[in-house]
């Protein structure tokens, strides 16, 4: 294997490396021009390529010359994408648990870019580490990346909170408060569902009504003298008779 970077100061670093069996087996010092032999086996190795100064200042102009040159074309090949940002959106979930009272909130970043990315619970200003957890880092389809971080905490200190999020894509950090879990809101989400269902109730009775009334109406003069007795038996003794017409 072999590598080079560019740093922002104009430093080049690079390594190359030969590895066997699954391990490092001699690697290339370019500051001493030497080969480094972790292993004893790979001494007769080193031995042998020391002997050759010309190679050994090759490897190092090919790292810190031709392999800088070929980065940087690549480089120019994807910048648009390479070199992109996209700053992370922030969401908020909360929940109450029901056993102790104690509230969950949880802090989703989605759709940065570039990977690195700094998030933390704060208290007070200060990076919280209590009764926190931490998804990796994940990518999305779009190439962009995803995260999230949570903290259990006592609802009576939620305002000591937040989510702080610093990132290339922001032009500063963020720190973003937990939300207040509105209880107004959740009475009147209950309310309105029970007025629904009174309201589907009341709807479903008048159908049933109208269908009654349309079927007496439509009923045939047999029908209708059926129902006429029946009509007397309930209202007892003392009713009138039926006469047949």
């Amino acid at each position: 294997m072999c590598g080079c970077e560019l740093q922002a100061d104009g430093n080049k670093g690079g390594f190359m490396q030969h590895g066997y069996d699954g391990r490092t087996f001699i690697t290339f010092d370019k500051e001493t021009l030497t080969w480094v032999a972790p292993q004893p086996q790979a001494q007769i190795t080193q031995r042998k390529w020391d002997a050759d100064p010309a190679q050994n200042q090759y490897s190092k102009a090919y790292l810190e010359k031709e392999c800088i040159e070929w980065l940087e074309k690549y480089l120019s090949y994807g910048k648009e994408t390479l070199l992109r940002t996209e700053p992370p959106e922030v969401t908020m979930s909360s929940k109450t648990e029901v056993e102790d009272g104690m509230e969950t909130h949880v802090c989703r970043l989605h759709g940065f870019y570039p990977r690195e990315i700094d998030a933390s619970w704060t208290r007070d200003g200060e990076v919280w580490l209590q009764d926190t957890l931490r998804g990796s880092v994940a990518p999305n389809a779009d190439g962009t990346f995803h995260a999230w971080l949570s903290i259990r905490i006592d609802p009576k200190e939620r305002g000591r909170y937040r989510c702080h999020v610093e990132h290339d894509g922001l032009q500063e950090p963020l720190d973003v408060a937990l939300e207040e879990l509105n209880l107004g809101l959740i009475i009147g989400c209950v309310v309105a569902g029970l007025v629904l269902v009174c309201a589907i109730v009341g709807i479903l009775a008048f159908i049933y009504i109208l269908k009654r009334h349309q079927d007496d109406h439509n009923a045939t003069p047999s029908e209708l003298s059926s129902l006429q007795v029946i009509a007397n038996l309930e209202q007892g003794p003392e009713a009138p008779s039926l006469e047949r017409k």
